[in-house]
């Protein structure tokens, strides 16, 4: 059976993307181009609270609109330059982090969920080093030092305060009936 989708979850997927893109513009430039931004700590905070699925349309949605030049990217920035340019790599790797954030925030064991969050923002961190790492023609360790080592402490955090304030939001997007689906329903007796 095919399942459409809602008009609701079309807009609330658009309304954090622009809380991504906003978040973004919270930026400390650094030496090696790559910026301090509050983009990590969104993208998390948006698969917390969307879940797997439409937290990651919502980094897809932000990663098109700046891929054909809208600037949401950190610093106002847009287009394809920035998607294959020094930082790209950690823009692509968004897609995991809201991935495996929104999957772990629908896991009991909320330590074990942070961690699929860590996991996510590990593979963000790779594929950002990497991209570096290529364009920069360096190596690994010193490309590491360079654009991810820095920002871990930081990042981490991020994704450890996402998941804290993110299945706040998430809990109460289900009470107010915007988020559907995902959580569990209460089980009701009929009166014969």
């Amino acid at each position: 059976m095919e399942k459409r989708v809602s008009t609701r979850s079309i807009v609330i997927t658009g309304m954090f993307a622009a809380v991504i893109a906003v978040l973004a513009q919270v930026a400390l430039p650094m030496p090696s181009g790559v910026p301090v931004t509050l983009q990590t700590f969104a993208i998390a905070l948006t698969g917390v609270v969307l879940g797997a699925k439409l937290g990651m349309a919502a980094a897809g949605v932000y990663i098109l609109l700046g891929a054909v030049g809208v600037p949401v990217f950190s610093g106002f920035a847009g287009g394809l330059g920035i998607l294959f340019g020094k930082s790209g790599g950690f823009i692509w790797g968004f897609l995991f982090l809201a991935l495996l954030c929104g999957l772990g925030c629908q896991i009991k064991n909320k330590v074990v969920g942070w961690g699929l969050g860590i996991v996510g923002l590990a593979v963000c961190h790779l594929l950002g080093i990497f991209q570096f790492m290529v364009l920069m023609k360096m190596g690994f360790a010193e490309s590491a030092l360079l654009v991810s080592v820095p920002f871990l402490i930081k990042d981490v955090v991020s994704v450890a305060f996402a998941f804290v304030l993110g299945l706040q939001i998430r809990k109460q997007l289900f009470r107010a009936d915007i988020l559907q689906g995902a959580a569990p329903k209460k089980a009701t007796v009929e009166k014969p």
